[in-house]
């Protein structure tokens, strides 16, 4: 491993990691933060994005040595103090392990489908702003075999560093696409070959009484508006059968009851 010493905050070797949360708002010049064990274990293991560098806590070291096996063998590993962590990263960084990635030139949402097999899955998500609900949906599509993820414009970044934790470092394994509209999507999938199902409180069909078709895309919308209706009135529509007056789960629940009544996973 190629330990380097930090002492001062300051060190511009580690200016990458200053004012974490402030800097995840206005991002980081093609770069994210990948933050625990955990998360690094699937950042380094999947090889889907480049390791820059690791700041970790001096008492956390000792046991990030498996992990680190697992990167680049000159990857630089910032050690540090936890008062300096803490003051390079803007507040009290209790885990204590940190990474920078870079984000790369992803492939857009037509490479992506083309690359995809003969029988896929797909999710594609719209509107979804909230990084903890695109974190989970993120964990879900890795546990139950999506094969990629789609995202229309107006959806949060998957690798923003709360979706990144929240997923349990899915974002980093899962593959993506952000694409442009909703329509333009549906297009595109046309175009693959995708049957589309739309999941809606008011769907046409209940879920458990559809069968899986070869190549099947699943949308999800945002929590209260839901999928545009022009997007509703394009596709198949399908519901979750729920208890007699109520009609909604959050999103993220709903992917993962979808999911698994499609899931190849596990044959």
């Amino acid at each position: 491993m190629n330990i380097i010493r930090i002492d001062d905050p300051a060190d511009p070797r580690v200016a990458a990691y200053f004012d974490i949360r402030e800097r995840d708002l206005v991002g980081r010049e093609g770069r994210f933060v990948a933050e625990g064990k955990v998360v690094l274990n699937v950042l380094f293991a999947a090889r889907r994005f480049e390791a820059e560098s690791v700041l970790v806590l001096e008492n956390r070291l000792a046991g990030m040595a498996e992990t680190l096996s697992l990167a680049p063998p000159d990857l630089p590993v910032y050690v540090a103090p936890a008062a300096v962590v803490d003051a390079i990263a803007g507040f009290h960084m209790h885990r204590g392990i940190l990474a920078i990635g870079r984000k790369g030139n992803p492939p857009g949402a037509e490479a992506l489908l083309a690359g995809l097999p003969e029988r896929a899955l797909v999710v594609v998500t719209v509107g979804i702003s909230n990084h903890d609900n695109i974190g989970s949906i993120f964990r879900n599509a890795a546990a139950l075999g999506a094969d990629a993820v789609l995202l229309d414009r107006t959806c949060c970044d998957p690798l923003y560093r709360k979706a990144i934790r929240v997923s349990v470092g899915a974002a980093l394994k899962v593959p993506f696409a952000t694409a442009g509209e909703a329509l333009e999507i549906a297009d595109a999938l046309d175009r693959h070959g995708f049957a589309q199902l739309a999941l809606s409180p008011a769907g046409s069909q209940e879920i458990r009484e559809l069968p899986r078709p070869q190549r099947l895309a699943l949308y999800l919308g945002t929590e209260g508006e839901g999928l545009p209706p022009a997007l509703l009135a394009r596709l198949t529509t399908a519901r979750i059968r729920m208890a007699k007056g109520f009609d909604s789960l959050n999103v993220a629940a709903a992917s993962a009851i979808a999911l698994h009544h499609f899931s190849d996973a596990g044959d």
